[in-house]
């Protein structure tokens, strides 16, 4: 993957967002004519879900555009390792959603994360059922489905997107589609990809280290996390100290890191 200009990698505060919600969500960035395609692509395709990234005239073009190569390089890297795919369909009708879960969470990785990129291409109203995510649930680590049971937990997002969207995710965000209650089949794309490389300093750090970028990072999602959110917060800021490739920035609670000496 050839090296994009800096103004297509993601910005302080669009990093910011990411590892303080575990998905960042860029609305319309693929072009209509992209998006044109790869739908009437979809509506014929007839293969397994999981060969349409090798089989597919159009889904390699839209993630070689180079705004999205930014997205992915300041996430993982120039070179990340491709781990799998899949062409998820959910038809007319189709009532019954999806557990919560996480995917693929065996990972003895303390700070490296995998990305889940998860593409529209037409428009998916609440109606349709795209995805349901929990923001703030992608470092507290769970095995697979054992979130299965819990339902409606609040501070819930579904990704209500226009046709050329593209969600990138932290791999371990808690997830589930939805019931798609229209007359219409629902399409979207996932693509899994590894770290080609440390993932320090990867973005555009301009102002990562500002007031306004260091307070996303110390914003809490305490609707769900009640008072486990200031250990969750903690969490948060390593990752940033992380993909910042500075270990001295200091975005913890009550810059608990300056006062312990770390």
């Amino acid at each position: 993957m050839a090296k994009v200009e800096r103004r297509h990698l993601l910005t302080a505060e669009q990093m910011a967002r990411f590892v303080s919600d575990g998905f960042l969500k860029l609305d319309e960035i693929v072009p209509k004519e992209y998006n044109d395609a790869a739908y009437e692509e979809q509506q014929k395709y007839e293969g397994g879900g999981g060969r349409y990234w090798f089989e597919s005239s159009v889904i390699r073009e839209i993630f070689e555009l180079p705004q999205v190569k930014g997205i992915i390089q300041s996430l993982v890297g120039e070179n990340p390792g491709y781990d799998h795919s899949f062409l998820h369909i959910v038809r007319a009708r189709h009532l019954r959603g999806q557990d919560y879960h996480a995917d693929s969470i065996i990972d003895t990785r303390p700070l490296a994360f995998d990305i889940q990129a998860f593409y529209f291409s037409h428009d998916a109203p609440r109606e349709m059922g795209p995805t349901l995510v929990l923001p703030g649930s992608h470092l507290r680590r769970i095995s697979n489905g054992s979130i299965a049971r819990y339902k409606n937990i609040l501070g819930q997002q579904q990704l209500v997107s226009k046709a050329g969207t593209i969600a990138f995710m932290h791999h371990g965000i808690w997830h589930c589609a939805q019931p798609n209650f229209t007359d219409r089949t629902r399409y979207v794309f996932k693509l899994r990809l590894r770290p080609g490389q440390e993932q320090r300093n990867l973005f555009n750090t301009e102002g990562y280290d500002s007031p306004e970028v260091l307070n996303i990072i110390r914003g809490a999602h305490r609707k769900w996390q009640g008072e486990e959110a200031r250990i969750e917060q903690v969490q948060r800021a390593k990752l940033w100290r992380y993909v910042c490739g500075n270990d001295s920035v200091d975005a913890s609670f009550e810059r608990v890191f300056s006062r312990m000496g770390i």
